[in-house]
């Protein structure tokens, strides 16, 4: 979903980032209010003001989202889902979960929470906007104050749309669950019904295009698309995490892998491993078979091609960390989960200050693949 982030600030135990597409929408959203929204309702300002406007109207657009998946982290915390954090992107924001909520009810009171805070936000900037009118702010001002009232409730209602993964999708898939009491069933109904809509949205987009909306229509079609993608997605990892929870990593790790000295020079690294057996990531291990970490082909390309020789291993590896290792006791999914926090595809597995083996994400999908096409 996410590519690459910005680490903005961390409040109440979460790390709040900022995904590299919402500074292109941000942009976009002062510009279309700077531009569209803002002359359209308050005429006669200076383009300094509208663009004040703009520029505000989006801040606190980015400040209603934050609050919306703050809320939905707070709850998540109450009911022990671990949360790695709340990621902005360009379709809005999301709170990102560790892991499946325990409860029909975790999964409701956390996904109502969001439209929750969205609501009690949209009142609060809306009796601001109706103190406004009697003068008490300036035109820009208070137009500011109900624009953002006004998107706040949309936020809400479009949330609220029973669509997975939407809010109001996994409120319906909570009480699927809980009715069913199958949580595999429930994400089924749930997503298929989220990707409809998805393909609704889609429809709807094209014809505003057709009809003269290019803009409009654009953005309809887009979020259609996430919409659909997210919907199948979601129960896409579901398979995979019930597939995989309480696998063994010794199912899929390579328990004799090929590890580098400190001491080989970074030319013949590049020829008589890279090249020949195509991994990213080495593990070096000293001569006493004590791992010392790792070194990686991004860390190959940050030294000039003409300095290979001349540097060992030992000049660019990394360190043995909660990055690049994993317990050989921990399971399949652990290992999964850290794959997706760090953007690793490969893992040593260590026991203590010994490398027992490496994990890859590509052994885990083959192995997956298969028991998928056997176990239907």
């Amino acid at each position: 979903m996410f590519g690459k982030r910005i680490k903005l600030f961390k409040l109440l135990g979460f790390q709040v980032r900022i995904d590299s597409s919402w500074v292109i929408i941000a942009i976009l959203i002062a510009w279309s209010l700077s531009t569209g929204l803002f002359p359209f309702h308050f005429k006669g300002l200076s383009n300094r003001a509208y663009w004040l406007m703009g520029i505000v109207g989006a801040l606190g657009l980015f400040f209603s989202i934050i609050v919306h998946e703050f809320s939905h982290s707070l709850v998540a915390r109450k009911y022990g889902i671990p949360m790695k954090g709340i990621t902005l992107f360009i379709f809005g924001g999301v709170a990102e979960m560790g892991d499946q909520p325990p409860s029909p009810k975790a999964e409701f009171m956390m996904a109502v929470a969001g439209p929750v805070s969205s609501i009690v936000i949209a009142l609060i900037f809306y009796g601001i906007y109706r103190l406004g009118i009697s003068g008490i702010f300036a035109a820009p001002v208070n137009g500011v104050i109900g624009y953002l009232a006004w998107i706040n409730g949309i936020l809400a209602a479009f949330n609220l749309i029973p669509a997975f993964p939407l809010d109001g999708g996994r409120m319906l898939r909570s009480i699927l669950w809980g009715v069913k009491g199958n949580l595999r069933k429930a994400t089924h109904i749930s997503s298929r019904i989220g990707s409809g809509f998805g393909i609704l949205l889609i429809v709807y987009g094209v014809l505003s295009i057709l009809m003269g909306n290019f803009v409009g229509g654009m953005w309809w079609f887009l979020i259609g698309m996430f919409v659909q993608g997210a919907a199948k997605a979601s129960y896409q990892q579901l398979i995979t995490r019930s597939a995989l929870e309480g696998e063994p990593l010794k199912r899929f790790m390579k328990s004799d892998p090929v590890a580098v000295s400190p001491a080989l020079p970074v030319d013949r690294l590049v020829e008589d491993y890279v090249y020949k057996l195509h991994f990213k990531m080495f593990p070096v291990v000293e001569s006493d078979n004590r791992l010392a970490g790792c070194v990686t082909t991004k860390q190959i390309k940050e030294v000039p091609r003409e300095n290979w020789a001349e540097t060992n291993v030992a000049d660019i590896a990394t360190g043995c960390s909660d990055e690049n290792t994993i317990s050989s006791r921990a399971d399949a999914i652990e290992a999964l989960t850290a794959m997706r926090r760090t953007g690793n595809s490969r893992l040593m597995v260590v026991e203590g200050n010994r490398l027992v083996g490496v994990i890859a994400l590509k052994d885990m999908i083959e192995w997956l693949s298969l028991k998928i096409d056997l176990e239907p």
